[in-house]
């Protein structure tokens, strides 16, 4: 009998050593901390989303980081394009990332937002597309691969980020 009573005493114990070993391996939040850390900070301008946000200070960091591939994964939708797109955009502003950028967000943010980014070491401007994916994912619009077109200025954003254009909803 007392075998018995140890057996499920015993896979409790083994259930619960097991899921406190995939918490720990989980690095969802210790990236992020680390990313964090380890960046300059993004300056906001506009009403961002918290989803439109997280994507965009993603966004930044993984052109400071001059990782294509990994900005590639944040695309709307997967594919050659968003390879080639990414590889575009690090080239173009993956130096000026690194430094000071502010993003300046235009309109609301439920399920997509424009935003521009504003590189303060290199004076460049980019405007990016954020957007609602599958499954209710925010990601990137990369569907830029021409590299002239990637690298190119927005002619209608303002010279300093909150010149015009940034509301909110009720403005």
């Amino acid at each position: 009998m007392r075998t018995l009573k140890k057996v499920p005493v015993l896979a409790a114990v083994a259930l619960l050593l097991g899921a406190a070993t995939t918490a720990c391996t989980d690095d969802g939040p210790n990236r992020y901390q680390s990313d964090y850390s380890s960046h300059e900070p993004l300056h906001t301008v506009g009403y961002p989303s918290r989803g439109s946000l997280e994507i965009v200070q993603e966004t930044v960091w993984r052109l400071a980081d001059n990782d294509a591939e990994a900005l590639a994964g944040l695309a709307v939708e997967e594919g050659s394009a968003a390879d080639t797109t990414a590889r575009n955009w690090v080239a173009a502003f993956g130096k000026a990332a690194g430094g000071k950028v502010t993003a300046d967000f235009y309109d609301e943010g439920s399920t997509r937002q424009v935003v521009v980014l504003y590189f303060a070491a290199s004076g460049q401007k980019k405007a990016i597309e954020v957007r609602l994916g599958q499954h209710d994912s925010w990601g990137v619009t990369l569907a830029e691969t021409d590299p002239a077109e990637a690298a190119k200025t927005p002619d209608w954003a303002p010279a300093t980020p909150g010149g015009s254009g940034s509301r909110s909803p009720g403005n």
